[in-house]
Protein backbone atom coordinates (compact mmCIF):
# COMPACT_ATOMS: atom_id res chain seq x y z
CA UNK A 1 0.00 0.00 0.00
CA UNK A 2 1.33 3.16 -1.11
CA UNK A 3 0.79 5.99 1.59
CA UNK A 4 2.93 8.86 2.08
CA UNK A 5 3.72 10.52 5.76
CA UNK A 6 2.94 13.96 6.11
CA UNK A 7 1.95 15.71 9.19
CA UNK A 8 -1.96 16.14 9.67
CA UNK A 9 -3.83 18.47 7.39
CA UNK A 10 -0.72 19.49 6.18
CA UNK A 11 -2.47 19.92 2.77
CA UNK A 12 -5.47 20.37 1.69
CA UNK A 13 -6.88 18.92 -1.77
CA UNK A 14 -10.72 19.52 -3.62
CA UNK A 15 -11.76 17.10 -5.07
CA UNK A 16 -15.13 18.23 -7.36
CA UNK A 17 -17.13 15.37 -8.82
CA UNK A 18 -20.38 14.66 -10.78
CA UNK A 19 -21.65 12.60 -8.87
CA UNK A 20 -20.36 9.53 -5.79
CA UNK A 21 -23.12 8.08 -4.37
CA UNK A 22 -26.37 8.23 -6.57
CA UNK A 23 -25.64 6.57 -9.81
CA UNK A 24 -23.45 3.97 -11.35
CA UNK A 25 -22.04 5.35 -14.21
CA UNK A 26 -17.85 5.10 -15.57
CA UNK A 27 -17.48 8.57 -14.22
CA UNK A 28 -18.77 7.82 -10.78
CA UNK A 29 -16.67 5.07 -10.48
CA UNK A 30 -13.44 6.18 -11.45
CA UNK A 31 -14.67 9.29 -9.30
CA UNK A 32 -14.85 7.30 -6.43
CA UNK A 33 -11.83 5.28 -6.98
CA UNK A 34 -10.22 8.54 -7.46
CA UNK A 35 -11.31 9.71 -4.05
CA UNK A 36 -10.40 6.24 -2.06
CA UNK A 37 -6.92 6.76 -3.87
CA UNK A 38 -6.53 10.03 -2.33
CA UNK A 39 -7.51 9.47 0.94
CA UNK A 40 -5.18 6.29 0.64
CA UNK A 41 -2.29 7.32 -0.61
CA UNK A 42 -2.78 10.87 1.96
CA UNK A 43 -4.37 10.18 4.71
CA UNK A 44 -3.62 13.12 6.84
CA UNK A 45 -4.78 15.33 4.02
CA UNK A 46 -7.55 17.53 4.29
CA UNK A 47 -10.09 16.89 1.47
CA UNK A 48 -13.48 19.29 0.48
CA UNK A 49 -15.94 17.04 -1.69
CA UNK A 50 -18.09 18.85 -3.95
CA UNK A 51 -20.26 17.09 -6.14
CA UNK A 52 -22.76 18.45 -8.67
CA UNK A 53 -25.70 15.81 -8.67
CA UNK A 54 -25.20 13.89 -5.19
CA UNK A 55 -28.61 14.60 -2.37
CA UNK A 56 -27.20 11.76 -0.03
CA UNK A 57 -23.87 12.12 1.14
CA UNK A 58 -21.85 10.79 4.32
CA UNK A 59 -21.50 12.77 7.46
CA UNK A 60 -18.66 14.87 7.80
CA UNK A 61 -15.46 13.32 9.46
CA UNK A 62 -12.30 14.79 10.77
CA UNK A 63 -10.75 15.75 7.38
CA UNK A 64 -12.91 14.76 4.41
CA UNK A 65 -16.22 16.86 4.16
CA UNK A 66 -18.80 16.68 1.20
CA UNK A 67 -21.04 19.43 -0.62
CA UNK A 68 -23.61 17.90 -2.46
CA UNK A 69 -25.16 20.24 -4.66
CA UNK A 70 -28.11 17.55 -5.71
CA UNK A 71 -31.31 19.53 -4.12
CA UNK A 72 -30.82 22.48 -5.86
CA UNK A 73 -33.26 22.52 -9.10
CA UNK A 74 -32.15 20.93 -11.90
CA UNK A 75 -32.20 24.68 -13.81
CA UNK A 76 -30.14 26.12 -11.23
CA UNK A 77 -27.95 23.32 -10.17
CA UNK A 78 -25.51 24.76 -12.87
CA UNK A 79 -25.01 28.52 -11.60
CA UNK A 80 -25.41 27.15 -8.19
CA UNK A 81 -22.64 24.38 -7.90
CA UNK A 82 -19.85 26.60 -9.75
CA UNK A 83 -21.08 28.94 -7.24
CA UNK A 84 -20.12 26.74 -4.58
CA UNK A 85 -16.62 25.94 -6.64
CA UNK A 86 -15.55 29.65 -6.70
CA UNK A 87 -17.07 30.71 -3.43
CA UNK A 88 -15.45 27.60 -1.88
CA UNK A 89 -12.46 28.11 -3.46
CA UNK A 90 -11.27 31.79 -2.68
CA UNK A 91 -12.26 30.73 1.40
CA UNK A 92 -10.27 27.86 1.52
CA UNK A 93 -7.39 28.04 -0.86
CA UNK A 94 -6.50 24.21 -1.47
CA UNK A 95 -3.30 23.21 -2.80
CA UNK A 96 -4.69 21.28 -5.46
CA UNK A 97 -8.21 21.13 -7.53
CA UNK A 98 -8.99 17.62 -8.67
CA UNK A 99 -11.79 17.64 -11.05
CA UNK A 100 -13.39 14.38 -12.95
CA UNK A 101 -15.00 15.76 -15.30
CA UNK A 102 -13.74 18.40 -18.32
CA UNK A 103 -17.21 20.76 -17.58
CA UNK A 104 -15.68 22.12 -14.12
CA UNK A 105 -12.61 23.46 -15.48
CA UNK A 106 -13.84 26.50 -16.15
CA UNK A 107 -14.21 27.69 -12.45
CA UNK A 108 -10.78 26.17 -11.59
CA UNK A 109 -9.14 28.13 -14.08
CA UNK A 110 -10.97 31.18 -13.05
CA UNK A 111 -9.30 30.39 -9.52
CA UNK A 112 -6.12 29.92 -11.06
CA UNK A 113 -5.87 33.27 -12.48
CA UNK A 114 -7.08 34.87 -9.70
CA UNK A 115 -5.51 33.43 -6.82
CA UNK A 116 -2.44 30.52 -8.07
CA UNK A 117 -4.37 27.58 -7.34
CA UNK A 118 -3.23 24.59 -9.38
CA UNK A 119 -5.82 21.95 -10.81
CA UNK A 120 -6.04 18.95 -12.21
CA UNK A 121 -8.89 17.35 -15.08
CA UNK A 122 -9.68 14.19 -15.87
CA UNK A 123 -10.37 13.20 -19.59
CA UNK A 124 -12.87 10.40 -20.28
CA UNK A 125 -12.93 10.48 -23.71
CA UNK A 126 -16.25 11.28 -25.79
CA UNK A 127 -16.58 14.51 -23.41
CA UNK A 128 -13.00 15.51 -25.01
CA UNK A 129 -12.53 14.57 -28.91
CA UNK A 130 -13.49 17.04 -31.54
CA UNK A 131 -13.69 19.58 -28.55
CA UNK A 132 -14.82 22.92 -30.12
CA UNK A 133 -15.86 24.88 -27.05
CA UNK A 134 -13.55 27.88 -26.85
CA UNK A 135 -13.78 28.50 -23.02
CA UNK A 136 -12.99 24.70 -22.33
CA UNK A 137 -10.44 24.85 -24.73
CA UNK A 138 -8.82 27.43 -22.56
CA UNK A 139 -9.23 26.04 -19.56
CA UNK A 140 -7.51 22.78 -20.44
CA UNK A 141 -5.04 24.58 -21.96
CA UNK A 142 -4.11 26.09 -18.44
CA UNK A 143 -4.31 23.03 -16.61
CA UNK A 144 -1.63 21.61 -14.50
CA UNK A 145 -2.54 18.29 -15.65
CA UNK A 146 -4.31 16.05 -17.32
CA UNK A 147 -5.48 12.76 -16.69
CA UNK A 148 -6.65 10.70 -19.35
CA UNK A 149 -7.92 7.43 -18.96
CA UNK A 150 -6.45 5.79 -22.02
CA UNK A 151 -3.56 6.52 -24.32
CA UNK A 152 -5.99 6.64 -26.63
CA UNK A 153 -7.69 9.27 -25.42
CA UNK A 154 -4.60 11.20 -24.55
CA UNK A 155 -3.09 10.93 -28.40
CA UNK A 156 -6.11 12.51 -29.72
CA UNK A 157 -6.13 15.09 -27.11
CA UNK A 158 -2.57 16.03 -27.59
CA UNK A 159 -2.88 16.07 -31.46
CA UNK A 160 -6.32 17.64 -31.39
CA UNK A 161 -5.76 20.41 -28.96
CA UNK A 162 -2.28 21.03 -29.06
CA UNK A 163 -1.27 20.13 -25.97
CA UNK A 164 1.99 20.06 -24.09
CA UNK A 165 2.92 16.35 -24.13
CA UNK A 166 4.25 16.40 -20.55
CA UNK A 167 1.15 17.73 -18.56
CA UNK A 168 -1.05 15.16 -20.19
CA UNK A 169 -0.64 11.86 -18.51
CA UNK A 170 -2.50 8.73 -18.29
CA UNK A 171 -4.30 7.18 -15.16
CA UNK A 172 -6.17 3.90 -16.96
CA UNK A 173 -10.08 3.43 -15.55
CA UNK A 174 -9.87 0.91 -12.80
CA UNK A 175 -12.65 -1.58 -11.00
CA UNK A 176 -13.46 -3.53 -8.02
CA UNK A 177 -11.97 -6.95 -8.64
CA UNK A 178 -13.25 -8.69 -5.41
CA UNK A 179 -16.95 -7.78 -7.20
CA UNK A 180 -16.12 -9.95 -10.22
CA UNK A 181 -14.57 -13.72 -9.99
CA UNK A 182 -14.62 -16.95 -11.96
CA UNK A 183 -17.53 -19.08 -11.44
CA UNK A 184 -20.00 -21.61 -13.71
CA UNK A 185 -23.01 -20.83 -15.27
CA UNK A 186 -25.79 -19.46 -13.05
CA UNK A 187 -28.76 -22.20 -12.90
CA UNK A 188 -31.20 -19.57 -12.16
CA UNK A 189 -30.24 -17.67 -15.51
CA UNK A 190 -30.00 -20.27 -17.65
CA UNK A 191 -33.85 -21.49 -16.35
CA UNK A 192 -34.62 -18.25 -16.41
CA UNK A 193 -34.12 -17.29 -20.21
CA UNK A 194 -34.18 -21.33 -21.43
CA UNK A 195 -31.21 -21.54 -21.94
CA UNK A 196 -28.79 -24.99 -21.89
CA UNK A 197 -25.32 -24.66 -20.26
CA UNK A 198 -23.69 -25.99 -23.51
CA UNK A 199 -25.37 -23.42 -25.44
CA UNK A 200 -22.77 -20.85 -26.54
CA UNK A 201 -23.66 -17.86 -25.03
CA UNK A 202 -22.33 -13.85 -26.22
CA UNK A 203 -23.15 -11.05 -23.97
CA UNK A 204 -22.86 -7.34 -24.23
CA UNK A 205 -23.37 -5.03 -21.16
CA UNK A 206 -24.06 -1.72 -22.69
CA UNK A 207 -26.45 1.59 -21.89
CA UNK A 208 -28.82 1.24 -24.89
CA UNK A 209 -28.95 4.83 -25.53
CA UNK A 210 -29.88 6.53 -28.97
CA UNK A 211 -26.48 8.55 -28.11
CA UNK A 212 -24.11 5.71 -27.71
CA UNK A 213 -25.20 3.65 -30.79
CA UNK A 214 -21.66 3.63 -30.88
CA UNK A 215 -21.06 0.45 -28.54
CA UNK A 216 -21.83 -1.76 -31.35
CA UNK A 217 -24.28 -4.05 -30.04
CA UNK A 218 -26.37 -3.55 -33.15
CA UNK A 219 -23.25 -4.78 -35.07
CA UNK A 220 -23.68 -7.99 -33.23
CA UNK A 221 -26.92 -8.35 -34.22
CA UNK A 222 -25.93 -8.03 -38.06
CA UNK A 223 -23.59 -10.70 -37.31
CA UNK A 224 -25.52 -12.79 -35.51
CA UNK A 225 -27.26 -14.70 -38.86
CA UNK A 226 -23.82 -15.74 -40.14
CA UNK A 227 -22.32 -16.76 -36.63
CA UNK A 228 -25.74 -18.40 -36.31
CA UNK A 229 -25.24 -20.65 -39.94
CA UNK A 230 -21.70 -21.72 -38.03
CA UNK A 231 -22.94 -22.49 -35.00
CA UNK A 232 -26.69 -22.75 -35.03
CA UNK A 233 -27.22 -22.98 -31.29
CA UNK A 234 -25.38 -19.59 -30.20
CA UNK A 235 -27.48 -17.46 -28.32
CA UNK A 236 -26.96 -13.85 -27.52
CA UNK A 237 -27.95 -11.69 -24.44
CA UNK A 238 -27.82 -7.93 -24.50
CA UNK A 239 -27.94 -6.21 -20.71
CA UNK A 240 -29.19 -2.55 -20.67
CA UNK A 241 -31.87 -0.27 -20.86
CA UNK A 242 -32.40 3.36 -22.43
CA UNK A 243 -34.07 5.05 -25.43
CA UNK A 244 -32.58 3.17 -28.03
CA UNK A 245 -34.83 -0.37 -27.39
CA UNK A 246 -37.17 0.23 -30.13
CA UNK A 247 -34.70 0.20 -32.91
CA UNK A 248 -32.61 -3.02 -31.47
CA UNK A 249 -36.38 -4.45 -31.35
CA UNK A 250 -36.80 -3.43 -35.06
CA UNK A 251 -33.00 -4.91 -36.15
CA UNK A 252 -33.92 -8.34 -34.33
CA UNK A 253 -37.24 -8.08 -36.47
CA UNK A 254 -35.35 -7.51 -39.65
CA UNK A 255 -32.81 -9.94 -39.14
CA UNK A 256 -35.44 -12.95 -37.70
CA UNK A 257 -33.36 -13.46 -34.34
CA UNK A 258 -36.44 -13.05 -32.19
CA UNK A 259 -35.49 -17.15 -30.99
CA UNK A 260 -31.99 -16.27 -30.42
CA UNK A 261 -31.41 -12.97 -28.74
CA UNK A 262 -32.36 -11.78 -25.30
CA UNK A 263 -32.72 -8.23 -23.93
CA UNK A 264 -32.80 -8.46 -20.08
CA UNK A 265 -33.46 -4.89 -19.42
CA UNK A 266 -31.89 -2.96 -16.76
CA UNK A 267 -29.53 -5.27 -14.43
CA UNK A 268 -28.57 -4.42 -10.70
CA UNK A 269 -24.90 -3.85 -10.62
CA UNK A 270 -24.97 -6.45 -7.66
CA UNK A 271 -25.98 -8.77 -10.21
CA UNK A 272 -23.89 -8.65 -13.36
CA UNK A 273 -21.27 -10.27 -12.21
CA UNK A 274 -23.74 -13.81 -12.66
CA UNK A 275 -24.39 -12.26 -16.30
CA UNK A 276 -20.47 -12.41 -17.43
CA UNK A 277 -20.40 -16.14 -15.63
CA UNK A 278 -23.07 -17.03 -17.77
CA UNK A 279 -21.75 -15.96 -20.75
CA UNK A 280 -18.68 -18.10 -23.46
CA UNK A 281 -17.77 -14.61 -24.95
CA UNK A 282 -18.46 -11.00 -23.95
CA UNK A 283 -18.43 -8.69 -26.89
CA UNK A 284 -18.87 -5.02 -27.02
CA UNK A 285 -17.26 -3.82 -30.93
CA UNK A 286 -17.34 -0.16 -29.72
CA UNK A 287 -15.97 2.84 -32.05
CA UNK A 288 -16.10 5.91 -29.49
CA UNK A 289 -15.43 4.57 -25.89
CA UNK A 290 -13.17 6.16 -23.78
CA UNK A 291 -11.95 3.09 -22.25
CA UNK A 292 -14.97 0.72 -21.41
CA UNK A 293 -14.52 -0.72 -18.13
CA UNK A 294 -16.81 -3.64 -18.85
CA UNK A 295 -14.05 -5.09 -20.35
CA UNK A 296 -12.20 -5.44 -17.38
CA UNK A 297 -14.96 -6.85 -15.44
CA UNK A 298 -15.46 -9.63 -18.03
CA UNK A 299 -12.04 -10.80 -18.07
CA UNK A 300 -11.57 -10.62 -14.21
CA UNK A 301 -14.75 -13.35 -14.21
CA UNK A 302 -12.34 -15.52 -17.23
CA UNK A 303 -13.95 -14.84 -20.13
CA UNK A 304 -13.05 -14.42 -23.52
CA UNK A 305 -13.81 -10.52 -25.00
CA UNK A 306 -13.94 -8.74 -28.25
CA UNK A 307 -13.53 -4.94 -28.45
CA UNK A 308 -13.39 -2.25 -31.09
CA UNK A 309 -10.21 -1.28 -32.75
CA UNK A 310 -10.35 2.03 -33.31
CA UNK A 311 -10.91 3.90 -29.53
CA UNK A 312 -9.95 3.04 -25.57
CA UNK A 313 -10.68 -0.65 -25.78
CA UNK A 314 -7.56 -0.78 -27.50
CA UNK A 315 -6.22 0.26 -23.84
CA UNK A 316 -8.62 -2.17 -21.75
CA UNK A 317 -7.50 -4.99 -24.12
CA UNK A 318 -3.75 -4.14 -23.97
CA UNK A 319 -3.80 -3.78 -28.21
CA UNK A 320 -5.04 -7.24 -28.47
CA UNK A 321 -2.85 -9.05 -25.60
CA UNK A 322 -5.96 -9.97 -23.33
CA UNK A 323 -8.63 -10.14 -26.23
CA UNK A 324 -9.42 -9.80 -29.75
CA UNK A 325 -9.72 -6.49 -31.49
CA UNK A 326 -12.08 -5.83 -34.64
CA UNK A 327 -12.82 -3.35 -36.68
CA UNK A 328 -16.16 -2.22 -35.35
CA UNK A 329 -17.71 -0.97 -38.84
CA UNK A 330 -16.76 -4.61 -40.30
CA UNK A 331 -19.57 -6.90 -39.51
CA UNK A 332 -17.99 -9.98 -41.73
CA UNK A 333 -14.69 -9.94 -39.24
CA UNK A 334 -17.03 -9.51 -36.19
CA UNK A 335 -18.94 -12.84 -37.05
CA UNK A 336 -15.76 -14.37 -38.34
CA UNK A 337 -13.76 -13.27 -34.70
CA UNK A 338 -17.21 -14.33 -32.85
CA UNK A 339 -17.38 -17.88 -34.58
CA UNK A 340 -13.30 -18.33 -33.53
CA UNK A 341 -13.38 -17.58 -30.30
CA UNK A 342 -16.81 -19.91 -29.75
CA UNK A 343 -15.10 -22.41 -31.79
CA UNK A 344 -11.69 -22.36 -29.39
CA UNK A 345 -9.68 -21.74 -32.36
CA UNK A 346 -8.72 -17.65 -31.97
CA UNK A 347 -5.28 -17.57 -32.18
CA UNK A 348 -4.42 -15.89 -28.58
CA UNK A 349 -4.47 -19.33 -26.13
CA UNK A 350 -4.64 -16.70 -23.14
CA UNK A 351 -8.34 -16.09 -23.75
CA UNK A 352 -8.86 -19.68 -22.70
CA UNK A 353 -6.73 -19.83 -20.00
CA UNK A 354 -9.55 -18.49 -17.61
CA UNK A 355 -7.17 -18.06 -14.30
CA UNK A 356 -4.88 -16.26 -16.52
CA UNK A 357 -6.79 -13.66 -17.64
CA UNK A 358 -7.98 -12.67 -14.25
CA UNK A 359 -4.64 -12.55 -12.96
CA UNK A 360 -3.01 -10.17 -15.87
CA UNK A 361 -6.18 -8.09 -15.78
CA UNK A 362 -6.22 -7.26 -12.16
CA UNK A 363 -2.23 -6.42 -12.39
CA UNK A 364 -2.78 -4.45 -15.16
CA UNK A 365 -5.53 -2.78 -13.99
CA UNK A 366 -6.42 -3.22 -10.31
CA UNK A 367 -6.42 -1.05 -7.72
CA UNK A 368 -3.67 -1.32 -6.72
CA UNK A 369 -2.08 -0.06 -9.70
CA UNK A 370 -4.51 2.79 -10.37
CA UNK A 371 -3.97 3.69 -6.59
CA UNK A 372 0.31 3.19 -7.74
CA UNK A 373 0.05 5.09 -10.64
CA UNK A 374 -2.25 7.92 -8.71
CA UNK A 375 0.57 8.49 -6.24
CA UNK A 376 3.51 8.79 -8.56
CA UNK A 377 1.54 11.71 -10.06
CA UNK A 378 0.34 13.13 -6.64
CA UNK A 379 3.95 12.86 -5.46
CA UNK A 380 5.46 15.16 -8.02
CA UNK A 381 3.08 17.47 -7.40
CA UNK A 382 3.11 18.08 -3.98
CA UNK A 383 7.00 18.31 -4.24
CA UNK A 384 7.11 21.14 -5.97
CA UNK A 385 4.92 22.39 -3.34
Amino acid sequence: MIQKSLSKHQYHCHLWFPDLFNSTGGIQRYSSFCLKGFQTIYPNFAYDILIKHDTDVPSKSPNLYFHPSGNWPLSLRTPAFASQLIGLGFWQRPNLIFSSHLNFSVPAYLLKRLMGIPYWVVAHGIEVWNLQNSTLQTALHHADRILAVSHYTRDRLIQEQNLDPDKVVVLPNTFDADSFQIAPKPDNLLKQYGLKPEQPIILTVARLSQLEQYKGYDRILAALPQIRQAIPNVHYILVGKGDDKLRIEQLISQYQLQDCVTLTGYVPDAELSSYYHLCDVFAMPSKAEGFGIVYLEALACGKPTLGGNQDGAQDALCQGELGALVNPDDVEAIAQTIIQILQGIYPNPLMYQPEALREKVIKKFGFEQFQKTLGSYLEKHFELI
